[in-house]
């Protein structure tokens, strides 16, 4: 080889080191990122020992249907006041939303369930529908609240006070957020830890403010318009995480909601899930039941809300999953709108705002 070619070629080696110590060290790095990734997601499947639904583990009969990954997928998420219960204890699920995502269209919808349904709970006769979750756990508030909507829910996540808290301030909070009226309630429990006190207007909002906003309810339609807060601060929520995604705040966010939620998604479909998640954008968001299914029902002297017709929810709901995906259709050939709309919100809200008659049946905090 002639010197000169010699000398280009020492020359480039270098450069070759170079890139392959790159290369290594990025598959190093990565390696080590997925790993922690599956310790983080593991976290948030409990063993039955350290789960607040350890009891009702022995109850294979009620486990939901397996996603397979190309149908739509439904899961329930969960919130409950976990305060002075006891171990053997377990909490009513007082927020219940179904978000219903179509891994074809990549359109999510969000059912807000309202917990004074009264509704058939299997092997406990009939009762609120918020009840399920502490009379047979989790695999029954997902048979009892899918049964109602019609929808196999393979899914739960549930979730505390405190939970909900982490979540919000590990995403850095939620900025320019409209609350839409002044905000008041004490609640004595915990030594006035919860309570609230927020402000009409724009504003951001941390994990504590965020919490007061979906918690409250002391106003005319009591649980009507607070599960609308629900959606509207869970869209935030999730815009948030999607624009602001990266690789070191997954393990963040995972590990500081960890002690707070439980859950039955296994880690190799939270990986599908997350993927999922990322692509899709929330195409509607709704109130079940509707206000023109509400009827009006006595229960030992309790007013609770009763269902007019169990298919027309049924139908209800499928109808609200066919309009997104009619309105993603229409993005795609140009003619539609793309982004988080809410027409479920808003006519949930136009409902709500014209009829007051059943507020009465919502209990309190």
């Amino acid at each position: 080889m002639p010197r000169k070619q010699q000398k280009q070629t020492r020359r480039k080696r270098p450069w070759m080191w170079a890139l392959l110590g790159v290369v290594v060290v990025a598959i190093a790095v990565v390696a080590v990122y997925f790993v922690n990734l599956n310790n983080s997601l593991g976290g948030l499947s409990k063993p039955k020992d350290e789960s607040i639904f350890g009891k009702f583990d022995d109850k294979p009969a009620e486990k939901p249907a397996e996603w397979e990954g190309t149908e739509r997928v439904n899961i329930l998420i969960m919130g409950g006041d976990n305060r002075g219960l006891k171990k053997s204890e377990t909490a009513r699920s007082d927020s219940m939303l179904v978000a219903s995502v179509d891994p074809v269209t990549k359109k999510a919808h969000l059912f807000s369930v309202l917990r004074d349904t009264y509704v058939p709970i299997e092997g406990h006769g009939e009762g609120r529908i918020n009840t399920a979750l502490a009379l047979g756990g989790p695999n029954l508030a997902m048979k009892t609240i899918g049964g109602v909507l019609g929808l196999d829910i393979q899914y739960y996540v549930y979730t505390d006070f405190e939970g909900f808290k982490s979540l919000v301030d590990a995403i850095g909070g939620i900025q320019n957020f409209d609350v839409e009226k002044n905000m008041n309630y004490v609640d004595n429990a915990d030594g006035n830890r919860y309570d609230i006190h927020l402000k009409k207007g724009i504003q951001d909002l941390d994990g504590t403010t965020a919490l007061q906003y979906v918690r409250f309810r002391h106003d005319a339609l009591s649980d009507f318009t607070r599960t609308e807060r629900q959606r509207k601060l869970l869209t935030a929520v999730s815009d948030k995480m999607k624009s602001g995604w990266t690789v070191v705040k997954l393990n963040k966010i995972i590990d500081s909601i960890s002690p707070y939620v439980e859950t039955n998604i296994e880690v190799s479909d939270m990986l599908k899930l997350a993927q999922l998640g990322i692509g899709s954008t929330i195409g509607g968001s709704t109130q079940v039941p509707p206000m023109d299914l509400i009827g009006d029902k006595k229960v030992s002297g309790a007013s609770v809300l009763s269902i007019r017709d169990d298919q027309e929810l049924m139908d209800y709901v499928q109808s609200e999953l066919a309009a997104d995906n009619v309105a993603a259709a229409g993005s795609t050939n140009g003619t539609g709108t793309n982004g988080t709309g809410t027409n479920g919100a808003n006519n949930a809200g136009n409902k709500d705002s014209a009829n007051t008659k059943n507020s009465s049946a919502q209990t309190s905090d």
